[in-house]
């Protein structure tokens, strides 16, 4: 664990990651009367908050989780005086209208990462959601979702050809593709990757109004269908692919695909297995985290001599830290990880 310093601009309270000169909390997991939001996950924005500040580009998605809740929306690197600390939000490339959570105060200036994507191979910034930009700071507080050796992503246009030369070979075949990842983040950038031509794309009820959210704030993905519109058209389903939750295998929904290949996208799939725990076909290796190498560029560019590292693999991470001669501990927060980003009813 972080030892806490008597000024440290954040501490690990029962409620969650607290600030106490700005007195409110980040991501908290209980309600408090203040928070400031890194993204719309579920394991990150909770209902109960007395008041949310978060990015003005993910109010749609915080909304239309969360219900009607007092938001004020912030675009990137704007900033505002929170109890007299200066807190400006700024892009972390993991999903759409993601933050870093930049804070200032007497001269100080810390970063909560919340969840976020980078990536070394060229081009392969998140395409759906503005890239993720370092924040210079004293002391940074990072995920480690992905935090180890073990993890590091190939090249996204590479995975994009195999997953539409998966969906070939199946329309060939005259079977329908399953494709599952995550209705929030994880399904758009599956959208984004597919190429329209060989078939109908299908989403899913919890995938479709995160789409228009995505429309709205300028992402431009793929034409997209309901199943309902393809029923009883049965070339046209054997063309298909359905983009929908993992909460669908097996389940009367994707019965109504008929015969039909399955995949699961997701980081997790990286290791053998975990694909064969899961129990589909395929297994496609996509994550909107940032993987070893990712997270050490990441914490390098931010020039903090101080780390603290949260939900994942905390030990590892803070093991390597220590050896590249950096402060480094760890809060135990209650974040889970993407295998929890659909855990609320709408993904059922």
């Amino acid at each position: 664990m972080a030892d806490p310093v008597d000024d440290d601009l954040v501490v690990l309270r029962p409620e969650g990651l607290y600030c106490p000169p700005g007195d409110f909390f980040i991501d908290p997991w209980r309600p408090v009367a203040r928070a400031v939001i890194t993204h719309a996950h579920a394991d990150h924005a909770r209902r109960g908050h007395g008041a949310y500040l978060a990015t003005a580009v993910s109010a749609g998605v915080l909304r239309a989780r969360l219900g009607d809740i007092a938001l004020q929306g912030l675009a990137y690197g704007e900033a505002v005086v929170v109890g007299g600390v200066r807190v400006s939000l700024h892009p972390a490339g993991h999903v759409l209208g993601s933050a870093q959570v930049r804070l200032e105060h007497r001269g100080r200036v810390w970063v909560a990462s919340g969840d976020y994507f980078t990536s070394g191979h060229e081009g392969d910034a998140n395409p759906t959601c503005t890239p993720f930009e370092p924040v210079r700071c004293d002391c940074f507080i990072t995920e480690s979702t992905f935090g180890l050796p073990v993890y590091r992503w190939r090249p996204q246009a590479e995975l994009a050809a195999g997953i539409n030369a998966w969906w070939a070979a199946n329309a060939a075949a005259g079977r329908a593709s399953l494709l599952m990842g995550y209705s929030f983040g994880k399904a758009q950038r599956l959208l984004a990757a597919l190429e329209p031509a060989i078939g109908p794309i299908v989403v899913h009820g919890a995938v479709a109004p995160l789409n228009e959210a995505y429309r709205a704030a300028g992402v431009a993905l793929p034409a997209t269908t309901m199943l309902d519109a393809l029923a009883g058209d049965r070339t046209a389903l054997a063309r298909a692919i359905a983009i929908a939750p993992p909460a669908v295998q097996g389940s009367a929904w994707s019965r109504r695909l008929g015969e039909h290949a399955d995949a699961f996208a997701s980081g997790w799939m990286q290791l053998r297995g975990a694909r064969r725990r899961q129990g589909v076909d395929r297994g496609f290796v996509l994550s909107d985290h940032a993987d070893w190498p990712g997270l050490q560029r990441a914490i390098a560019a931010t020039g903090a001599r101080r780390v603290i590292v949260t939900h994942g693999y905390e030990a590892v991470m803070v093991r390597w830290l220590q050896q590249q001669g950096l402060q480094a501990g760890s809060f135990r927060t209650e974040y889970g990880d993407e295998r929890l980003a659909d855990a609320e009813p709408s993904a059922a």
